[in-house]
């Protein structure tokens, strides 16, 4: 299947797919320390030649995500860049004020030239829910009440009595506006709306086995997106995945040892069915751990027929959120060798991403 163009406010990438990297600001350090060093990792991404970096929102628990506040932070990330395109993955939603957001996405569009993208989600954390005067059981109606509200300010709705319209205009945000979600009913309602489709690395496996497992599962959702696109709607896919290159084979044991430990606990709150007894081979792929030299990571990579379609390959380091300079050579290596072998190019035109290493395959 060959990758359709992303709508990006970022330089052209013609008909390949974008390459992105995306934190949760995790890194073994104070607050300050951690903002330095994932503003850091991102003007290192955007010299390597990567098209996008990400960030996600979370309250109250620092081992979950260490950002509250993404539009201050890609405020500041913005100042410091050029040509990398930025974006929440995800803001949540149901604890907003959907014209708040509106604004915030509007002017961080004009501060960093048309370089921010604005995903949104229902959220995950069910405690972060009740301190905003929420029910966590209710998220899927206020996310569905506040969504509406965002569409009619970004569409540039009337939104006062005196026809006052949301300033400023930010009609772009719209147009590359992403959604979350894990079903495929969440995914037709996305496609119906022409939003982009964003798909998780900690999505629950129903479908599938082996290293096929998330693709296959993802593959259902993918499909229910596409087919309710109205006519003449590209599709847009983000595609994450949990990824650290490393230069030897010897450094990956204790890399995934770390993986697995942080992976355990949100396993069962995600919905994640831990096997009794499975070996740590079975514990890596059900958590997505692609930890290895350039040449194990591409052979992995190139069994993922979902990476084959996205329109956004984005590639994160947690929940291994390994030492800062461990951090930094994976990137270097996705971009120089990784990325490269397996079709993507920094510049320019690119040929589809994936696509020789599995043309072959039948549900592709």
């Amino acid at each position: 299947m060959t990758a359709q163009t992303p709508s990006s406010s970022g330089p052209d990438r013609g008909s390949g797919p974008r390459l992105g990297f995306f934190t949760r600001v995790l890194d073994a350090a104070p607050p300050i320390e951690r903002y330095r060093l994932a503003l850091e990792q991102i003007r290192t991404a955007e010299r390597l030649g990567f098209d996008t970096a990400w960030v996600a929102q979370h309250h109250f628990h620092e081992d979950e995500g260490g950002l509250p506040s993404p539009f201050v932070f890609l405020a500041h990330a913005a100042a410091q860049t050029t040509g990398i395109v930025l974006g929440t993955s995800i803001v949540t939603l149901p604890l907003e004020e959907p014209l708040r957001v509106a604004e915030d996405a509007a002017v961080l569009s004009l501060l960093s030239d048309g370089r921010f993208e604005l995903g949104v989600g229902s959220g995950g954390t069910p405690n972060s829910f009740p301190p905003f005067g929420h029910d966590p059981k209710e998220r899927g109606v206020i996310y569905g009440r506040h969504l509406a509200r965002l569409h009619e300010a970004l569409r540039g709705d009337e939104l006062t009595a005196d026809g006052g319209r949301l300033y400023p205009a930010a009609p772009e945000v719209l147009d590359t506006l992403w959604q979350a979600t894990f079903s495929p009913e969440g995914a037709a309602r996305i496609g119906a709306a022409g939003s982009g489709l964003m798909l998780s690395k900690s999505q629950p496996h129903t479908a599938g086995s082996g290293l096929t497992a998330l693709a296959d599962t993802q593959r259902l959702v993918i499909d229910a997106y596409q087919a309710a696109l109205p006519d003449g709607v590209a599709p847009r896919t983000f595609a994450s995945r949990g990824l650290v290159v490393v230069d030897d084979e010897a450094d990956v044991p204790a890399l995934l040892a770390r993986g697995i430990e942080r992976s355990l606990p949100a396993a069962r709150p995600m919905g994640i069915t831990v096997p009794g007894g499975a070996s740590d081979d079975e514990l890596r792929i059900l958590f997505d751990l692609h930890i290895g030299t350039p040449e194990q990571i591409i052979e992995e990579l190139a069994q993922d027929h979902v990476l084959a379609s996205a329109t956004d390959i984005v590639f994160q380091s947690h929940p291994v959120d390994p030492p800062h300079d461990v951090l930094l050579r994976s990137l270097e290596l996705i971009a120089t060798e990784v990325a490269p072998a397996l079709g993507w190019s920094r510049a320019g035109s690119a040929p589809d991403l994936f696509a020789p290493a599995i043309a072959e395959e039948s549900h592709v």
